[in-house]
């Protein structure tokens, strides 16, 4: 199949496909006598893995690990689980950095008074740091 059906089946853009393609996660199947991109049934697997792995917030190199777990059947469960431990504990990082954010914009909104006067809290916090 070429690269708007794989792009239709998987979700993805054109575009991604050849970024994953070009990032090494996959190699299409080969091409036509045009020099069109083919791509076979384990193209769209490998694009759909990568796909939802993306959408969990994997980066590309975390993602071309599991891909190389996923394709060895010599694998250990306990890598796989690791490389998501590890991934979670990032998550949380962000976590709670994003809630930090939260509460010094709320904190920057509710002291905005939000009227015709020019003097802002909102633009004071951020000339003037809290440390």
């Amino acid at each position: 199949m070429n690269i708007g059906e794989a792009a239709q089946r998987t979700g993805l853009s054109n575009k991604m496909i050849r970024h994953y393609e070009a990032q090494g996660l996959f190699t299409p199947a080969g091409r036509s006598e045009a020099g069109y991109r083919l791509y076979s049934e384990h193209n769209i697997q490998v694009l759909c893995f990568i796909r939802q792995a993306r959408r969990l917030d994997f980066s590309i190199p975390q993602i071309a690990g599991l891909l190389q777990l996923w394709h060895n059947p010599q694998r250990s469960s306990r890598d796989v689980k690791e490389m998501a431990e590890a991934h979670l504990a990032e998550v949380n990082q962000k976590l709670r950095e994003l809630k930090s954010m939260k509460t010094t914009l709320e904190s920057m909104i509710h002291a905005c008074k939000g009227n015709d006067d020019p003097a802002c809290a909102i633009l004071s916090t951020l000339e003037n740091p809290i440390k």
